[in-house]
């Protein structure tokens, strides 16, 4: 494929795109109009029959609970094959890392204290965002991404070979394989139960307390735990590829 061919056909897929686009915004409800009834009917019906307070948690985890595992497996796909395609290439026999590694840029006294000092604060946040997504706006993504991003403060607040240790390969590729299959492992538990695969087996507990709304906590967790390895995975190996020359720090 020549490189004109190459340019054409990123234009005329770009063009179509943008056409698909456009379409899609012209034909948006007006701003404040719900044009259907589905959202209506669960924010009647889902703190009743779930037992939460946060009615996409129980969307996502429970009433459309196939389609948010096939929104997982995307990301530990995804997640699985940046980390296959460095690691390949690095082990390729026309591979050479840089001649000369880049100096360790100076963190100053602020950058490290700041730095350091939000770790704690931010595992927690991202700890209560992943626990109390029944119950509170959050879920295991979105705390999956604090906790796996705030490891990286180690990185900018100190130097690479500290942001290794703090975060080591295995326990990252653990996380993200365990949290993968404690989804399809609890699908599995409620089929042992009797029920389909997925359905909402555990008793439902008291609503607005945290030992409440049966697999949907289950389900939001291991997620979190698969979303924090996969963060951390892609941060290793995207750093792996710029070296930092650790004489110089």
């Amino acid at each position: 494929m020549s490189p004109r061919f190459r340019k054409w056909l990123f234009l005329v897929s770009t063009l179509g795109l943008a056409l698909l686009l456009f379409w899609a915004v012209v034909a948006l409800p007006g701003f404040g109009n719900y044009p259907g009834p589905y959202g209506d009917l669960l924010n009647s019906v889902a703190v009743y029959e779930r037992h939460v307070t946060n009615i996409v948690t129980a969307v996502n985890f429970d009433y459309r609970v196939l389609d948010t595992l096939g929104e997982e497996f995307i990301l530990f796909a995804a997640a699985t094959g940046v980390m296959l395609l460095l690691r390949e290439q690095r082990a390729a026999p026309h591979y050479r890392l840089p001649a000369s590694p880049r100096a360790v840029f100076a963190r100053s006294d602020a950058a490290r204290w700041m730095g350091l000092g939000f770790i704690g604060a931010l595992m927690a946040f991202g700890i209560y965002i992943v626990l109390h997504a029944h119950l509170t706006p959050g879920g295991g993504f979105q705390g999956g991404a604090i906790l796996g991003s705030t490891s990286l403060l180690v990185y900018l607040a100190s130097k690479e070979s500290v942001y290794r240790r703090v975060t080591p390969k295995f326990l990252a590729e653990l996380a993200e394989c365990a949290g993968a299959g404690g989804y399809v492992v609890i699908g599995i538990g409620a089929l042992l139960a009797g029920g389909a695969f997925l359905q909402n087996v555990l008793p439902l507990g008291q609503t607005g307390n945290l030992a409440s709304s049966g697999t949907i906590w289950l389900i939001n967790f291991s997620i979190g735990v698969e979303v924090t390895g996969a963060f951390s995975i892609l941060f290793l190996e995207f750093i792996k590829e710029v070296p930092e020359r650790e004489d110089s720090a």
